[in-house]
């Protein structure tokens, strides 16, 4: 009985195998999509118009390269297949600041998107990833195509707690950052930082925005993850300015 049971569950897993890959790949579209043109506007398109409008947008209008650390683009990889948790393990925080481990080479995607009539990249979306109070956190920041302003953001987690941290993957909480400034007018990295508690009013100030009330430490996570990896990208984001 033990032996046919597990023949059948291995049966349906491999049948099911397709199935849950292809809906990997259309999240990993959706988030992309979203982080630069708003969760809202993704979700209203595929309301409407169905998931393959998403499939057809992302195919038009989105390509993507792979970076190393020094801003040099890696020939032969492909950003999807780049699997960022693996990366983040290449890593280590020397002097506050994360660095890549000696011997290793760090492979960054990154995703262009596109303007609506073709004619240059309107935003660059990089994948994110750090750890919050109890486990990984993840996501992905659209920068505008003046590489400071942040367009938008999307946060996911494993574990942080329902109600609090967990607060990360709300719509509300995602667009605070959009408008927010990376540099300062000198050109040096500030990034975006969420504050504790939750209340004021930061609209007047490019580096800061609300905090989670009751979620001080995936807060801290949060902007440790963003200013770690806008500082990775960075050799790249200068290699275009210039």
């Amino acid at each position: 009985m033990t032996l046919i049971l597990g023949s059948a569950l291995a049966f349906v897993s491999e049948g099911l195998k397709d199935k849950q890959q292809a809906e990997r790949e259309f999240e990993r579209k959706k988030f992309i999509l979203s982080a630069a043109l708003g969760t809202e506007a993704v979700n209203q398109i595929i309301a409407t118009e169905g998931r393959e409008k998403v499939n057809n947008i992302y195919e038009s209008r989105v390509r993507d390269l792979v970076v190393d650390s020094d801003g040099k683009t890696i020939e032969g990889k492909r950003a999807g297949d780049v699997i960022v948790a693996k990366e983040y393990k290449k890593l280590v925080r020397v002097d506050e600041v994360m660095q890549v481990k000696s011997g290793e080479q760090l492979n960054l995607p990154v995703y262009t998107i596109a303007k609506e009539n073709g004619e240059g990249v309107e935003y660059y979306v990089l994948p994110i990833y750090g750890f919050g109070l109890w486990d990984n956190i993840w996501g992905y920041l659209a920068i505008q195509s003046d590489f400071n302003t942040v367009q938008g953001a999307i946060f996911d987690h494993k574990g942080e707690t329902p109600g609090l941290g967990a607060r990360i993957t709300e719509t509300a909480v995602q667009q605070r950052y959009s408008g927010k400034k990376l540099y300062d007018a000198s050109g040096a990295l500030v990034s975006v930082v969420m504050q504790k508690g939750e209340g004021a009013d930061y609209s007047g100030d490019p580096h800061k925005v609300n905090g989670m009330t009751g979620a001080t430490i995936t807060g801290v996570g949060l902007n440790n993850m963003v200013k770690d990896y806008v500082g990775l990208y960075s050799n790249y984001l200068n290699s275009l300015k210039q």
